[in-house]
């Protein structure tokens, strides 16, 4: 299972590329307001720098052809930027074209199997599968990543499933045994899974031991 960033963040990006598991991000037009950040492309563009795997960034209009027409523009700005596009009616038209036009898309905003199934159908490359929204109004997140993943293999689907609004590092564990391609995860949790006080304590153990030995 790959590790994406899922936020807008540029330094907590370019942190997690150094450590060597950050392969990818996904972004949408919440993460951009909560980072006060205006200007959109410039962005996404900066992103994409400093990822060498897929940015994922979504298009902010409705209907199906100012979407499209969005899409086109957004596909410009960078070889590795991927266009997210809402699991609806309109967006599934989208996806269509789009992918014919060998445009990466990311179908965002699934909630079920038959929006998954459809969105792979219709050409994305990946589905995002919001697991913590599920969780919050009393559904199994996780349970729906695993029926996407059944799927997908079963039929020899190509589209990629990403488990999407991680809230805790346990949601990263269960997309794994889930078999989910991907995970997309603030850099909260990016920190939180590296983190166990054993391995502290183990370290701090460690290091005290060799400045006794070393100083006889």
């Amino acid at each position: 299972m790959r590790i994406f960033l899922d936020t807008a963040n540029v330094d907590q990006i370019r942190q997690g590329v150094k450590l060597g598991i950050v392969s990818g991000v996904t972004t949408n037009p919440s993460l951009i307001s909560k980072e006060g950040l205006a200007d959109y492309k410039a962005v996404v563009k900066a992103i994409c720098k400093i990822v060498p795997g897929p940015v994922s960034a979504e298009v902010v209009v409705e209907g199906v052809e100012p979407m499209i027409e969005q899409a086109r523009d957004i596909a410009t700005w960078a070889s590795n930027v991927v266009i997210k596009i809402p699991a609806t009616t309109d967006g599934l038209e989208v996806i269509s074209v789009l992918s014919k036009e060998d445009i990466k898309i990311n179908m965002t905003l699934c909630f079920s199997l038959n929006q998954a199934l459809l969105g792979a159908l219709a050409g994305a490359t990946y589905v995002s599968s919001f697991v913590g929204r599920l969780d919050d109004i009393g559904h199994d997140g996780m349970e729906l990543v695993r029926d996407i993943v059944d799927v997908f293999e079963y039929y020899q689907l190509t589209t990629e499933v990403i488990a999407a609004s991680i809230r805790h590092p346990e949601h990263c564990v269960v997309a794994a045994k889930a078999g989910a391609h991907i995970a997309t995860v603030p850099y909260k949790v990016l920190m939180q899974m590296i983190q166990h006080p054993l391995t502290d304590a183990g370290v701090t153990r460690f290091l005290a031991d060799w400045q006794r030995v070393s100083q006889k």
